[in-house]
């Protein structure tokens, strides 16, 4: 299904309850390189740096918006288990957002063994071997950066983003996002990608209708103002 790894945050917020000032933030998010200024020319093309990867900062997705802080008061969370498949030995999702508290299940659809695990701060874990149709699963109870691998399989990783709150959206292949239902007021935004700085925004949410926020990442992106705490 092209858009499963959305619906455990849209199921989250439609049993939210139900804000009588509410409103949306809507927007995009998108990655920029800086552009090469003078005779320099192309850095990537000369010797020293000839076998460097490449950032493809336009090619870049599955960026996460989200609120900071604590859910605000009033609102009740649910945390619907989340799904993060085993398939063709390829993690999918390989960027899951999630409320604190969610369980993932971890199916493995291969007919070769999977092990997953994780040696992060916010979550430790070792599933041990299993193949389908076997299935395990991990709840994560700690805000953060979760980074998932195999450890039979090197090339297979996957990011499990841990959150404080269910107000947090993953853009979609174009780069746009919609939070929804958020009960009016100011917040702090925060955009994140696996592989570039993060970036936050003060927002204020109007008690109806929508407010919109585009940002940009990296090299080519605008600075956070001064004074924004990371």
């Amino acid at each position: 299904m092209k858009n499963r790894s959305l619906l455990p945050a849209l199921f989250m917020l439609a049993l939210a309850a139900p804000q009588a000032d509410a409103g949306d933030l809507i927007g995009t998010v998108v990655a920029r390189g800086k552009e090469e200024s003078g005779s320099g020319g192309d850095k990537y093309a000369s010797r020293k740096f000839k076998f460097v990867e490449r950032v493809e900062y336009e090619s870049l997705r599955d960026f996460v918006v989200s609120i900071e802080g604590a859910t605000p008061a009033g609102v009740s969370v649910a945390t619907p288990p989340a799904v993060v498949t085993q398939k063709g030995a390829v993690f999918s999702p390989r960027i899951l957002p999630i409320v604190v508290g969610t369980t993932v299940e971890w199916p493995n659809d291969d007919d070769i063994f999977h092990n997953v695990f994780s040696i992060s701060e916010a979550k430790e874990f070792d599933l041990g071997l299993y193949k389908n149709p076997e299935k395990r699963q991990v709840t994560f109870n700690r805000a953060g950066r979760v980074d998932v691998l195999c450890s039979i399989h090197t090339q297979m990783s996957a990011v499990v983003l841990v959150l404080e709150n269910p107000f947090f959206a993953k853009s979609d292949e174009r780069g746009s996002y919609a939070i929804t239902g958020l009960p009016a007021g100011e917040y702090t935004v925060r955009a994140w990608h696996e592989r570039l700085p993060g970036m936050r925004r003060k927002v204020t949410v109007p008690a109806t209708g929508a407010v919109r926020l585009d940002i940009v990442l990296g090299p080519g992106g605008t600075p956070e103002p001064a004074g924004t705490a990371r």
